[in-house]
């Protein structure tokens, strides 16, 4: 029978998760539950992906303003001049909320002119009209005031994040604009480094030019705090407001947990079914600029099956340049030939010209965050079919 359907994806509605809560056997009831009230069937390759907060909450993986306070008062001693965090309420504002409660004076540097992921603190236009150097000039709170205005909002949020920033400093947050990492080391020899994805190119740079003590958020809360949650590898990275005291961490354990859940899923269908545990996904939104990409990688925890990369033909390139002039049903016959017989490995060739070939669970991570969302559609975990079919599967 010809396949009419390539790849699905649906968004499978799950109970409210708390701390304790028995993931694996929430997950396969939830997935059960839908095949028989949807009427879908399962296959080997199918792939479940499960929201990274999810797991989070079933583990309890919570920390305090205090647990942040007292982490820094473990690792730095005296001022801290702080690099480089994302500009956003729900990723850093309580983060910083945080650092200020350790008591410490900070000397906070925002990139320019937007943060890592695309959030812009002024127009780019009217920054290179000023004749301002992004890879030189320094900007005080005072002069990014007086050459861009007393209120620089966010498109999407309506957010002045310097002021956001400077509220929550109390008279303890010195704010500068900056891009230049080694600049901070005039304020102070002792050195967070809050951005996400460069975190260790900045730490390299600052330790050659002399920089005292470095850490970088992902060395905070990277063991447990009186109690606290923590992530050995991702420290606060990751974290989002849980509530007004309190962060939730990027959970742990997590190939542990996804080994679990395929062992039972084999167990209730018989199928060979990949899973993965997935946060932010990895693109860029074309009206904003916005890199969606805050947690430190799309998945932290997946089956082995999701290794590597897609392996694909180009579809267009054959159907208009190696088979073009065939009639329509050779044509159809070719193309399923040529994929059939493609090989391991089509890196280069011209065939594979124009597929960009991503890592899956990037691929697939993204998928998911599009399909559940982020806000209130219930739907935290995703079922993904057909992924790895491609125009030869009947």
């Amino acid at each position: 029978m010809v396949r009419r359907v390539g790849t699905t994806a649906r968004g499978i509605r799950a109970p409210i998760i708390k701390e304790g809560d028995d993931l694996v056997s929430i997950v396969v009831d939830c997935l059960l539950k839908a095949a028989q009230a949807e009427n879908f069937s399962f296959h080997d390759k199918d792939v479940v992906g499960i929201t990274e907060s999810l797991v989070a909450r079933a583990q309890g993986n919570y920390a305090t303003l205090e647990h942040i306070a007292l982490d820094i008062n473990r690792k730095f001693e005296g001022d801290i001049a702080l690099l480089f965090p994302i500009l956003s309420r729900n990723r850093f504002a309580l983060i910083l909320e945080g650092l200020v409660r350790s008591g410490k004076k900070i000397y906070l540097f925002l990139n320019y002119p937007s943060d890592e992921v695309g959030n812009h603190l002024m127009d780019q236009d009217k920054m290179a009209d000023l004749g301002i150097n992004p890879y030189l000039d320094v900007l005080s709170e005072e002069k990014y005031r007086q050459l861009f205005g007393a209120k620089v909002v966010h498109p999407f949020t309506d957010v002045d994040y310097v002021d956001l920033y400077k509220k929550i400093g109390k008279g303890q947050v010195e704010i500068y604009l900056a891009n230049d990492p080694k600049v901070a080391l005039n304020y102070s020899k002792e050195i967070l480094v809050a951005n996400v994805h460069e975190r260790q190119r900045i730490k390299k740079i600052l330790k050659k030019a002399g920089a005292v003590r470095v850490y970088s958020l992902d060395e905070i809360l990277n063991e447990p705090v009186k109690g606290s949650g923590f992530n050995p590898e991702y420290g606060l990275l990751g974290s989002n407001r849980a509530t007004d005291e309190k962060v939730k961490l990027f959970p742990r354990d997590c190939q542990e947990l996804v080994e679990k859940i395929q062992k039972a899923l084999y167990g209730e269908t018989g199928k060979m079914i990949e899973v993965m545990i997935y946060g932010d996904g990895a693109f860029k939104d074309p009206q904003g600029k916005i890199w969606e990409l805050a947690d430190p990688v799309v998945s932290p925890g997946f089956t082995k099956g999701l290794i590597g990369v897609p392996n694909e033909l180009k579809l267009k390139y054959l159907a208009d340049d190696e088979l073009y002039g065939l009639p329509d049903d050779e044509k159809s016959e070719a193309v399923k030939q040529k994929i059939m017989t493609k090989g391991d490995n089509l890196r280069g060739k011209a065939e594979s010209l124009g597929t960009t070939p991503r890592q899956l669970t990037d691929l697939l991570g993204s998928l998911c965050d599009l399909i559940s969302g982020s806000g209130d559609k219930g739907t935290p975990i995703v079922l993904v079919q057909g992924y790895f079919d491609n125009y030869a599967t009947e």
